[in-house]
């Protein structure tokens, strides 16, 4: 259960399209005029983790888990190289004229392909191997939106106390270094828990 919070969270967290216009909606001083914008990020996710989690244990074999979880924990390591490696450009900020709506959020997080990376992997493999099934994947499905729902939102709340101080891109290489470290911990306790133990026996 703790590897799914801790992927959970190292994923959504970390900057990305939808985090990044958190960001700047709170830098702009409109965190209050998008919580309508982060609760359609929330209900993507929603959508995404419910339908996958029902559609996985239909489709998935229980034989194939260590060889899916595998291939998961490979993507999860994929995941952490690039976090690292990553550059955030904070120099390119543009004006924003518009508020964003519950429809943007929806529809951008929905077509966004960092939702599939955090959805993916905890549907398809952690509910399974976690014995999560039945009204346990909406149990989950709403904590897991909720934290996507607070992704974006912690974003746009440090970008109104910070306001325009927030120019160095040092303190999201620190960020990204911690939560590459997270993601790098899940996969190692996937890999051991699903992998290694369940092919061993």
């Amino acid at each position: 259960m703790l590897e799914i919070l801790a992927y959970a969270i190292g994923v959504m967290y970390t900057p990305g399209p939808i985090n990044l216009l958190g960001l700047h909606s709170g830098i702009n001083g409109k965190t209050r005029e998008h919580i309508g914008f982060f609760g359609g990020v929330g209900s993507a996710m929603f959508i995404l983790f419910t339908l996958l989690g029902y559609l996985g244990l239909t489709f998935i074999n229980p034989a194939l888990l260590p060889y899916i979880s595998l291939i998961g924990c490979t993507y999860i390591l994929y995941i952490a190289w690039k976090v690292v490696r990553s550059n955030v450009n904070l120099s390119h900020k543009t004006e924003q004229t518009a508020v964003l709506s519950f429809s943007n959020g929806l529809i951008m997080q929905l077509l966004n392909p960092k939702a599939l990376v955090a959805t993916l992997p905890i549907s398809t493999i952690q509910f399974p191997a976690a014995g999560i099934s039945g009204s346990a994947i909406l149990v989950w499905s709403c904590l897991l939106a909720l934290l996507a729902f607070g992704a974006p939102g912690s974003y746009s709340l440090v970008g109104s106390l910070m306001g325009k101080r927030i120019n160095n891109p040092f303190y999201f290489k620190v960020f990204n270094c911690l939560m590459c470290g997270l993601l790098i911990f899940v996969a190692v306790s996937i890999g051991y828990e699903h992998v290694y133990l369940l092919l061993r026996n």
